[in-house]
């Protein structure tokens, strides 16, 4: 199950309150901005800087 366009609509990047790209085939969310790639895990956006992958 993707996440739904009403979530995706408030989600934000917790480091720099910018946009975030969907990816569903990875299951992240990408900060273009920070450069970094946030994981969803079980449908659960897990929204931590600590826990972002940058690249």
């Amino acid at each position: 199950m993707a996440l739904s366009n009403d979530l995706l609509s408030i989600l934000v990047c917790p480091a720099c309150k910018g946009d975030l790209a969907y990816d569903a085939s990875a299951n992240t969310l990408t900060c273009n901005a920070c450069r970094l790639k946030y994981k969803v895990v079980d449908d659960i956006p897990v929204m931590l800087v600590d826990e972002a992958e940058k690249f």
